[in-house]
């Protein structure tokens, strides 16, 4: 018995991380597969010895909320729902009844309240007991309406969502690839939390009604159906159902389960739940779920499969990411063949090897993934040799993941990540030049030095024929890099990749000389040192840069493409000169760190990435947080603030 009791509080501790992860920190560490699969392992040794632990999954609902927002509690708890992944579960549960099956939206839930036809107040489902107050932010949704010819008090619940095109767009604009989200769950949550509702308007988000809770009794009716169509006469889009009973509700799956591919909506299953609101009312609820509705998980299609070979691809980061290529399958409908490893550490639990029997499955009908490896042979050899420019790799550990990287600072695939640098947002913020066009112009010889990026219109007739190019495409790409040639001095040295040099260095090193190119350039490692915030290492760097003969004639060579423009500060605006800031956690009134740490830097400061002695004020929105900044910080008696407090001390 101690064994599975030592089971179930390992699988309590993995859901529950997981969980907190995704509903509180907006990222993803476990797939759905492997959450459903520990979740149904701890309900059967639940059932088998009778025992729940005080903190198991099955018995609570969710997690207290930890923004700045208001909370709120809800007038009736926000159950979560019984699920199943049987068709013929289905059938039996909504017997001689009428239902409504409808997709289940994968955002965040959201219930509005309206009173005398105006949107009174909008809170987030939270913990499921309170929530938080985001009604500012729903004000700028894309389809809620902010009046609606009811003048009663109504409260509806319903999802709110970005869709995948929309996602893609944001996606597509956000240069760094470590910095793109990712999937549109995490994105909405983040988008809908925020205390600035200028950023929440820039995301595109969505609502769906999917539950009227709350009307007066003047226009009753027992048809949830009819709520829907009542709903959608008031100005709201309603999450998409069709009417099922015990004879069609198969079908009707199965109609759902065609259009995956083609819903723009992101969702993780379907809901049924019965028409009939007295009945519904009726049935009440257990502890944790409501017994009117229950959620329909996709049955994975899993098919078995051999490893033929793990594909080593090399990133701009000098990650180097396994792609397992396998016999192909027909999974949902589709030939697959590959799916991504991710890293080392996944390899090794896999216990890979070359001939291995396979489990393979599509996450959520999508996303091709290895369930299991039923082989195990653990053969796999982790390559020694980058796949890129054939230099030894070296394994490093980062948040306790193996991840594979190749250190040549030479490797092609670096170079095309100083070449993405160079044209990032930050940088020269030439649009049209993504990481695969510039891999492309690279590989077709139209790229050999930064100075080339100038000089593509060589090119023309080739990137007009290049496919997902044209003439337009060309135009626009010429325009953007004409438009870039004016750039701040402190974007330029930031463009050039100087190790250690981020654009808050380059902004203090660029002040300090007044903008003066040729003083910055010829700088010593004793000049750069007397610069406020800027260390020996990053001095060492910085000489050794222009020191290097290939290094000063490459920006040279570019000095004479552009025109460097001076940054214009006014001296009574310096109000934090001499202060060091430190920003970590997620932050609210910006819409991110940078935004933040750039307004700090206007205004005379600087921003470090670590707590030290040096260090004059620590910004942490989560100020009682023991994490080991806010933990250094105490120890030195560094303040720590608030973005709050941060916004009184600009003030």
């Amino acid at each position: 018995m101690s064994d599975v009791i030592r089971e179930m509080r390992e699988l309590v501790k993995e859901l529950n991380l997981a969980s907190r992860a995704y509903y509180q920190e907006s990222r993803e560490i476990m797939t759905n597969y492997e959450y459903d699969k520990r979740y149904d392992r701890l309900l059967e040794l639940e059932k088998m010895t009778g025992v729940t632990l005080a903190d198991s999954p099955s018995i609570h609902v969710g997690y207290e909320v930890l923004s700045d927002l208001p909370k709120e509690n809800h007038e009736s708890p926000m159950l979560s729902l019984d699920k199943t992944k049987d068709v013929s579960a289905l059938q039996t549960w909504i017997g001689n009844h009428t239902g409504l099956l409808s997709w289940k939206l994968d955002g965040l839930t959201i219930v509005l309240t309206y009173r005398e036809g105006e949107l009174f107040k909008a809170v987030t489902r939270g913990n499921g007991i309170t929530g938080e107050v985001i009604t500012n932010n729903a004000k700028v949704f894309k389809n809620i309406p902010h009046r609606i010819p009811y003048r009663g008090e109504l409260v509806l619940r319903g999802e709110a969502v970005i869709k995948y095109s929309d996602f893609e767009k944001i996606n597509a604009s956000i240069d760094s690839v470590d910095a793109k989200y990712k999937n549109p769950r995490n994105l909405c949550s983040g988008s809908v939390r925020q205390l600035n509702n200028e950023i929440t308007s820039k995301r595109s988000v969505f609502f769906f009604a999917f539950t009227l809770v709350k009307q007066n009794p003047d226009i009753e009716t027992n048809s949830r159906k009819e709520q829907m169509e009542w709903l959608q006469s008031q100005g709201f889009e309603t999450v998409e159902y069709k009417i099922v009973n015990k004879e069609n509700i198969e079908d009707t799956v199965l109609w759902f389960s065609e259009h995956i591919e083609t819903n723009d909506l992101p969702s993780d299953g379907l809901v049924l739940t019965f028409d009939d609101i007295a009945y519904s009312r009726s049935l009440g609820a257990t502890a944790k779920f409501p017994r009117d509705s229950i959620a329909f998980k996709w049955a994975d299609e899993t098919e078995k499969t051999h490893l033929l070979e793990v594909e080593w691809s090399a990133s701009r980061t000098g990650l180097i990411n396994p792609v397992a290529i396998f016999e192909p399958v027909q999974l949902e409908g589709t030939t697959v063949s590959r799916a991504s490893i991710h890293n080392v550490s996944i390899v090794e639990s896999l216990q890979l090897g070359l001939g291995d029997e396979l489990m393979v499955y599509k996450a959520n009908m999508i996303i091709p993934q290895i369930s299991e490896n039923l082989t195990r042979s653990g053969t796999l050899e982790i390559p020694s040799l980058c796949p890129v420019c054939h230099q030894p790799t070296k394994i490093l550990k980062e948040n306790d993941v193996k991840v594979l990287t190749c250190p040549n600072p030479e490797c092609e695939a670096k170079h095309i990540k100083r070449l993405t640098l160079f044209v990032s947002r930050d940088a020269f913020n030439i649009e049209g030049l993504s990481e695969a066009t510039l891999e492309k112009f690279v590989q077709k010889g139209f790229i050999q030095s930064l100075e080339d990026i100038f000089h593509l219109d060589r090119y023309k007739d080739e990137i007009i024929a290049m496919e997902g190019m044209g003439e337009k495409s060309y135009t626009n790409l010429i325009q953007a890099i004409e438009k870039s040639k004016k750039i701040p001095t402190a974007r330029f040295i930031y463009s050039l990749g100087i190790s250690g040099v981020g654009l808050s260095n380059a902004k203090l090193i660029c002040r300090y000389f007044k903008d003066d190119i040729q003083a910055i350039m010829s700088a010593s490692e004793e000049d750069m040192t007397a610069i406020e915030g800027i260390g020996p290492v990053i001095a060492r760097n910085f000489e050794a840069f222009f020191s290097n003969e290939k290094s000063r004639k490459e920006a040279d060579a570019l000095l004479g493409e552009i025109q460097l423009e001076k940054e214009e500060i006014s001296e009574d605006s310096k109000i934090f000169e001499g202060k060091t800031f430190v920003i970590t956690g997620s932050v609210h009134h910006f819409s991110n760190r940078n935004a933040l740490k750039s307004l700090i830097e206007s205004k005379g400061g600087k921003v470090a990435g670590s707590v030290s002695s040096k260090t004059h004020y620590l910004i942490n929105n989560d100020a009682e947080s023991t994490s080991s900044k806010n933990k250094k910080a105490r120890e030195l008696g560094i303040p720590i603030l608030t973005e709050d407090d941060f916004l009184k001390l600009l003030q």
